[in-house]
C-alpha cells in the first residue's frame, strides 16, 4: 500500500498541529524520504517524539515503515517532463489527446447514472476547489448555473469555511482537485462526511490512490502529464472540465428523453 492508502484511515483524526505536519510531509515527500526522524524534525520545528507520535497516528509502526512508503509511493509518480515540452509537439499533442480520450473512457456508467439521477432532483451545487482547478470550476459553474441549477463555488478559505454549516442532505458537493491531498479540502471533506446526514461527495482527482478520493461517495479520475514551471502547477484541467461537461449533458438528455415520452403519453390519452 502507499502513502495515501494508509494515511486516509487516520487522517479524520489528526489534530490541527498534526494536520500541519501531514501537510508538511505531503509537500515535501520527495526529500523527507532520505532524511533522517531527527532532521524532519527539526524542519517542523517539533520533538522527534512528536513526530514518531504523529507517524505512528497516520497508521505506521515506526519511522523506518514511514520512509520506506514514502520511497515505494514516490516511485509510482509518473516523472515529470522538465522543462514541459521538451518532446516534440506532434508528440505532446497525441499524448494530449489520449490523456483526455482515457479520462472519458473510464468514466463508469453507473457511476454516470447515479450523479444524474441526483441532478434530476435539482439539488443545490457546491463546487470546492483551489489553485488551478479553481478557473475550471469558474466555467463549470457557468455551465450549470446556465442550465438552471442553484450553484454555489466558494473562492476564497474564509467564504469556503462559512458555507460549510450551510449545505444540506439533499445537496451535492463537487471537489476539484487534481492530487488529492490538499489539506483544506480533506478537512472539508472530512467534516461533510462526519455528519449523520452528509450530502453526496463527488470528487474528480487524478488516477493515483489519494485521500480525497477515498472519502468520497463517487470519485472520478482523469489523466493528464503533470506540468510544473517555476513550482507553479500548470498541469492540464481540461479532462476534468470535460467529465463535467459530460455529466451536464447526459442529465440534458435525460430530461429531454422524459419531456418526449411524456408528450407521447398525453397523445395517446386524448
Amino acid at each position: 500500500m502507499d502513502f495515501f492508502e494508509i494515511a486516509s484511515r487516520s487522517i479524520t483524526n489528526l489534530t490541527r498541529n498534526e494536520r500541519i505536519l501531514f501537510d508538511y510531509v505531503v509537500k515535501n515527500m520527495k526529500r523527507i524520504k532520505n532524511q533522517s526522524i531527527r532532521e524532519v524534525s527539526a524542519e517542523c520545528f517539533v520533538s522527534t517524539t512528536t513526530f514518531l507520535r504523529f507517524v505512528r497516528k497516520l497508521g505506521f509502526t515506526g519511522y523506518s515503515e514511514f520512509t520506506t512508503v514514502l520511497k515505494f509511493t514516490e516511485s509510482r509518480k509518473p516523472d515529470i517532463q522538465s522543462p514541459p515540452f521538451v518532446v516534440k509537439q506532434k508528440d505532446y499533442r497525441e499524448e494530449y489527446l489520449k490523456n483526455i480520450i482515457e479520462s472519458v473512457r473510464v468514466l463508469e456508467p453507473s457511476k454516470l447514472e447515479q450523479i444524474t439521477t441526483k441532478l434530476e432532483q435539482k439539488p443545490r451545487i457546491y463546487f470546492f476547489a483551489k489553485g488551478l482547478s479553481k478557473h475550471a470550476a469558474e466555467y463549470v459553474k457557468y455551465l450549470y448555473t446556465m442550465n438552471g441549477f442553484l450553484v454555489e463555488f466558494p473562492e476564497d478559505y474564509q467564504y469556503r469555511q462559512a458555507i460549510l454549516p450551510h449545505i444540506g442532505t439533499e445537496d451535492m458537493v463537487f471537489i476539484l482537485t487534481y492530487a488529492g491531498h490538499d489539506v483544506e479540502l480533506v478537512q472539508t471533506a472530512q467534516r461533510l462526511k462526519a455528519r449523520k446526514d452528509s450530502p453526496l461527495l463527488i470528487s474528480i482527482t487524478c488516477a493515483d490512490n489519494n485521500i480525497i478520493q477515498n472519502m468520497s461517495d463517487i470519485n472520478l479520475y482523469i489523466f493528464t502529464d503533470e506540468i510544473e514551471i517555476n513550482n507553479l502547477d500548470m498541469t492540464s484541467r481540461i479532462s476534468t472540465i470535460a467529465i463535467m461537461e459530460l455529466i451536464l449533458y447526459q442529465h440534458m438528455e435525460n430530461t429531454n428523453q422524459k419531456l418526449l415520452q411524456s408528450n407521447d403519453q398525453n397523445e395517446i390519452h386524448f
